[in-house]
């Protein structure tokens, strides 16, 4: 390579840096603002993530960026380029011209009204005032579409809602998650028929009132099992508490929050395993990468899979309870010692069709998705308006679980996404799923013993495979191309299904 396109390629990475830097430091006022921040900052907050969203874009769209990158895709060396720099010139292309099709005026109204939709939706949840939250939801969807609307040619979409899949899942279309969810609805159906005709193990000792200060040490030791490091002089994580259970931060400093629930204590427990599992993945990119297009998570359903993994392949496992029943026990007291491994382990598989996504089960959470992903669809398609939303949503959830919502705090307003914008990211959990699927299947062949490793309290063969595996790729590869380059195989829904029937059929006996 020339000195000559060494520059530009360097121009682009020294960019890329100052982005990322700025994009964390957007990432840790978001943290603060549900965590830490009191109620009277909300405005000010507001002002101070729109202009950190302007001056992202305007870097962004500068003239000179768009210079670099002709100058580097026209050089004559181009196609000597390694796949990773090439990655990167693609990477910072599409990033490029993504943001100049956004005007400015429409990147700060929608950071203000994200910040000011999720303030009003704490309220109206609190209060279940959904005409309340129902104004900004118009708002911020109607910002929201008319920059899909902007995007759509630039990510090769057909219609707005493909534009805002995009942001999550590169390259996927709702006509092929429709397809795969209807596959995923009808195996879920057939196996919680199976499994409700069962009788139902025990579940009332999950109720018994544990303190939160108790969960809080809980949290800590499910911290260290998982290798997430909150304790020593250069741990990059911490746990807080907030309403809704995220993650946030960049490679050195990755937080993650939980909820604490005195009567059911297990709700915290696999909040911090899942979000532990999306803290891993983004501290556990390449450290070369950090500040590269292609430092970053593959897409928002392989993050999603990184999470699950751990919650529920590694988390609901008996393995793991005949390993943490007896520290569970020694945290307790005396509030569980009646409590064994294997009741505990039926316990926290328990199924049975609920009201709420984050207090699901493992088979019926995808149910919870799928009319998610419904209603989103058919919000940009026309078919549905914002205002009709609760009395769909209640319908959905009487038609596909059977059960009977009765505000809309426990329906359409439980979830913050949509407050924020977010529309297009629920596929991913499901499609999460999914991909575990088939890395369970791998990971079966590769590591054999990886339970029985579990069994004595060892994550560590976890980690490593997911590192080797998925971790250390990064964006380097579409989310369809990762899992083919990993597994042989593509989208497809049987090997999670053939998880569930396997795991349930043990359970249950039918």
């Amino acid at each position: 390579m020339s000195s000559n396109w060494d520059k530009h390629y360097n121009s682009l990475l020294e960019r890329s840096k100052e982005l990322r830097v700025l994009m964390s430091a957007g990432s840790i006022l978001g943290w603060d603002m549900q965590t830490k921040m009191p109620p009277g900052g909300l405005e000010l907050r507001s002002q101070q993530l729109a202009l950190l969203q302007k001056t992202g874009h305007q870097m962004l769209t500068s003239p000179e960026l768009g210079k670099t990158l002709k100058s580097i895709e026209g050089h004559k060396d181009y196609e000597s380029l390694t796949e990773v720099q090439k990655r990167n010139v693609y990477l910072a292309r599409l990033a490029y011209d993504e943001a100049t099709k956004l005007p400015e005026r429409l990147v700060v109204e929608l950071a203000k009204q994200r910040t000011i939709g999720r303030g009003v939706w704490r309220k109206a949840k609190a209060t279940n005032d959904w005409k309340l939250f129902m104004p900004e939801l118009e708002k911020v969807k109607a910002l929201t579409e008319e920059s899909a609307h902007l995007l759509m040619e630039v990510k090769d979409a057909t219609n707005p809602y493909d534009a805002l899949i995009y942001d999550y899942e590169p390259k996927m279309k709702a006509e092929v998650i429709t397809k795969v969810f209807d596959e995923m609805r009808r195996g879920i159906k057939r196996l919680l028929e199976k499994i409700m005709a069962q009788p139902k193990p025990d579940v009332s000792f999950l109720s018994r009132e544990i303190p939160v200060r108790v969960q809080e040490k809980i949290a800590e030791s499910l911290a260290e099992f998982a290798l997430y490091d909150t304790k020593s002089e250069r741990a990059g994580g911490r746990i807080d508490a907030t309403e809704h259970p995220f993650t946030t931060g960049y490679y050195t400093d990755v937080r993650i929050t939980t909820k604490y629930f005195v009567n059911n204590f297990q709700k915290s427990m696999f909040s911090v395993l899942h979000e532990a599992g999306h803290a891993l993945y983004n501290m556990g990119l390449p450290a070369e990468w950090m500040y590269q297009p292609v430092g970053a998570g593959a897409s928002s359903g392989i993050h999603e899979s990184m999470s699950r993994f751990v919650e529920n392949h590694v988390g609901r496992s008996r393995e793991f309870w005949e390993y943490f029943m007896p520290k569970l026990k020694g945290l307790t007291g005396k509030r569980l010692r009646d409590v064994s491994p294997e009741q505990m382990y039926a316990a926290v598989n328990y199924v049975t069709p609920s009201k709420i996504r984050t207090q699901s089960d493992e088979l019926t959470y995808g149910m919870h998705i799928i009319i998610r992903f419904e209603l989103e669809r058919d919000l940009f398609n026309g078919d549905l308006e914002v205002k009709e939303l609760p009395q769909v949503w209640n319908q959905k959830y009487m038609d596909y679980l059977g059960v009977e919502i009765e505000t809309d705090t426990e329906g359409v307003m439980q979830d913050t996404h949509w407050s924020g914008g977010s529309f297009g990211y629920f596929p991913s959990y499901a499609l999460g799923n999914i991909y575990d699927g088939v890395w369970r299947a791998k990971i079966d062949g590769d590591l054999p013993d990886w339970k029985e490793r579990l069994r004595k309290g060892s994550f560590k063969e976890v980690k490593g495979w997911l590192t080797e595996n998925v971790y250390r790729h990064g964006k380097l590869y579409d989310p369809e191309e990762l899992v083919k380059r990993v597994t042989g195989r593509g989208l497809v829904v049987k090997p999670f299904l053939d998880y569930l029937e396997a795991k349930y059929k043990a359970i249950y006996g039918f």
